[in-house]
């Protein structure tokens, strides 16, 4: 089995991508794709992808939470750098209106005018969305039919909101949220509905590390890393009634299919 972490925040300090993509290889995750939440992370994601071809990609784009942050030429500085080869997503981009660090009305902005540039780019869009579902549909619906595809990173919401977001052709990225029995409630019922043809898998590294891992005893990792990953996909296994194999194969090739990798 082989496993492709397509949501993982680039380190803060950057010497630890190496040791992170070895352990990342030793358990399958042979590819990872780095997450660019402003313009200078989405340029340095690049960077490290250009330093690992192959291995590791990339998306560009401007997180809702630093949206009033952007800089007025932001448009054509995230196009420059969607014409990198390694980069392969719009985003990390959508709404988040549970901690409002943006004016939801310079979110609703910045995330509109990234959905206009995944449509000219042909790229797909790498969504966030917190307790913003109803704006996050109404926009995302205005442009769906013009985009090349979408993926929902981190969904934690309900099957109702999931269903509506398939209807769009979305992809749904899981996470390790799914482990959290408190708080992953909603989400643990919703998979239970979620077409393997639409499922993605990521860890969101280093956040929501799965549940009762503790500290690691091989890795002596504390924090969330892509090499994770198939525990994600082992508690997906009964709440979606599938063997980890086909979670695997499904999840390799779909994110194969939404970001157009042979």
């Amino acid at each position: 089995m082989q496993w492709f972490d397509v949501g993982v925040n680039v380190p803060s300090d950057v010497t630890t991508l190496a040791p992170m993509l070895e352990r990342a290889a030793n358990a399958n995750v042979t590819q990872i794709m780095l997450t660019g939440t402003d313009v200078s992370i989405s340029q340095q994601a690049a960077e490290l992808a250009d330093a690992h071809p192959g291995q590791v990609f990339s998306t560009a784009g401007i997180h809702p939470h630093y949206a009033q942050h952007a800089a007025i030429d932001y448009r054509r500085q995230i196009t420059t750098l969607a014409e990198h080869p390694q980069v392969l997503a719009i985003g990390e981009c959508g709404l988040d209106f549970n901690r409002d660090f943006s004016p939801r009305d310079i979110q609703l902005a910045v995330f509109e005018a990234q959905l206009v540039i995944a449509c000219e780019t042909g790229l797909p869009v790498f969504l966030h969305e917190r307790d913003a579902f109803d704006a996050q549909y109404k926009l995302l619906h205005q442009y769906h039919k013009q985009l090349s595809g979408a993926l929902v990173h981190c969904f934690t919401g309900n099957t109702e909101q999931m269903q509506a977001y398939l209807e769009l052709g979305c992809y749904i990225g899981i996470t390790g949220w799914v482990t959290d029995e408190k708080r992953g409630g909603d989400l643990r019922e919703a998979v239970r509905h979620l077409p393997i043809e639409r499922l993605i898998l990521e860890t969101d590294a280093p956040y929501l590390k799965p549940k009762k891992l503790g500290s690691d005893k091989i890795t002596g990792v504390k924090q969330n890393e892509p090499c994770y990953l198939p525990v994600v996909a082992k508690a997906l296994t009964e709440l979606m009634n599938t063997p980890l194999t086909a979670l695997a194969d499904a999840s390799l090739r779909n994110s194969h299919n939404l970001l157009a990798l042979g």
